[in-house]
């Protein structure tokens, strides 16, 4: 089954399989794959499938553009390992024949054979202090749309956070975040929107 494996900074955010005739991609939230940026249009581009692996990209007049291999494209066929972009973001397609039973599922057993880790984040400020939140997934994402928003990845290494969308940057240990993921360690503070976070591994 075709896929999409979408990334900022090489920090994965989202895993799409296309089961659908046409999978479109834009910023409205009635969009099957969901970009909340500004550099992505309202309705920006859509994955036809036609037969059971050939899946073609068509660009609906978005403002910024598709791009592949730094052309861009209104419409064409996809090739096994191509990569689409779309402002900072990327998007690999892969000619997959069957899917997986839970990717999500699967990814997190081998990250945790390969270092069994438990990783929360605590809120130190604001209404919700005191309160923890797991980071159970692959990629989980934190903070307000606009404002500020990072993704947290679990990697065979450990945990990295990256800033993907917003006007405030987030610190780590009071130093900016900036365009490339930085890995975190135990009883890091994080701080996201003016609210502090604690990172534990357990």
């Amino acid at each position: 089954m075709p896929q999409l494996i979408a990334s900022v900074e090489g920090v994965e955010i989202k895993h799409v399989y296309l089961q659908k005739d046409r999978t479109t991609l834009g910023r409205s939230p009635d969009n099957d794959i969901v970009f909340d940026n500004m550099v992505v249009s309202s309705r920006h581009c859509v994955f036809e499938l036609k037969g059971l692996a050939d899946v073609y990209i068509e660009d609906l007049r978005s403002t910024n553009g598709t791009y592949i291999n730094g052309q861009m494209v209104r419409r064409q066929k996809l090739r096994d390992g191509e990569v689409i972009a779309i402002g900072n973001f990327r998007i690999q397609f892969l000619e997959a024949t069957e899917k997986p039973s839970g990717f999500g599922e699967t990814m997190a057993f081998q990250l945790e054979s390969a270092k069994p880790t438990h990783a929360v984040f605590q809120v130190l400020s604001g209404s919700s202090a005191g309160l923890e939140m797991p980071v159970v997934k692959a990629v989980t994402t934190f903070g307000k749309p606009g404002v500020s928003v990072v993704a947290v990845s679990h990697r065979r290494d450990g945990y990295y956070v990256a800033w993907l969308d917003g006007t405030s940057r987030p610190t780590l240990n009071g130093d900016t975040i900036g365009e490339d993921p930085v890995m975190l360690s135990n009883h890091d503070v994080l701080e996201l929107a003016g609210n502090r976070m604690l990172f534990r591994m357990e």
